[in-house]
């Protein structure tokens, strides 16, 4: 049968392996929003590499628009980030409190508590931020495919004229 003092160190390594839990789905978040981050660069590549070979008034102003699109979405992410990271650091430091605080008899009253509050609100807040960084992402989409879908349709309209105007011509 363990003796007290084995299930009071079993306790505080039980406490301390709670904030894992935690530090997955944040760990998991974040490679999340490093992809959306890499994908939304690679994305205001091509955008910036577009406004610089086009001449179109129109079209630029379409293209700046997309750009500061990309640009709010970025920051979206790297605040998603950020607040992950400190999710991260408070979750670590949950664990390291706890066992601080059992070393050191309780000394450390509410410390572990609070950093794990703390992290749970970083981890909240970010996934507030990425999910606006996936509404603007699906807007932005959302309006690519009626621009181009609106080019479609004129670039018809103009190859039906054409066709007329041949036929017309033949007659």
């Amino acid at each position: 049968m363990p003796t007290n003092a084995a299930l009071v160190h079993y306790a505080v390594l039980t406490a301390m392996l709670a904030p894992a839990f935690f530090l997955t789905a944040t760990a998991s978040l974040l490679v999340s929003a490093n992809n959306r981050l890499s994908r939304v660069i690679d994305r205001l590549r091509v955008v910036l590499k577009d406004l610089e070979d086009t001449t179109d008034p129109e079209y630029r102003g379409i293209l700046e628009q997309r750009i500061s699109i990309q640009r709010t979405r970025s920051i979206l992410i790297l605040r998603g980030s950020q607040l992950l990271y400190g999710a991260i650091s408070c979750f670590v430091g949950t664990s390291l409190s706890i066992a601080a605080d059992a070393v050191l008899d309780h000394r450390f009253g509410m410390l572990p508590t609070i950093m794990a509050v703390l992290g749970v609100l970083a981890l909240f807040a970010a996934s507030l931020c990425l999910a606006r960084e996936s509404t603007l992402a699906v807007s932005a989409i959302n309006e690519e495919m009626d621009h181009r879908y609106a080019i479609a349709r004129m670039r018809k309209r103009e190859h039906q004229l054409d066709a007329e105007a041949d036929k017309l011509a033949a007659d």
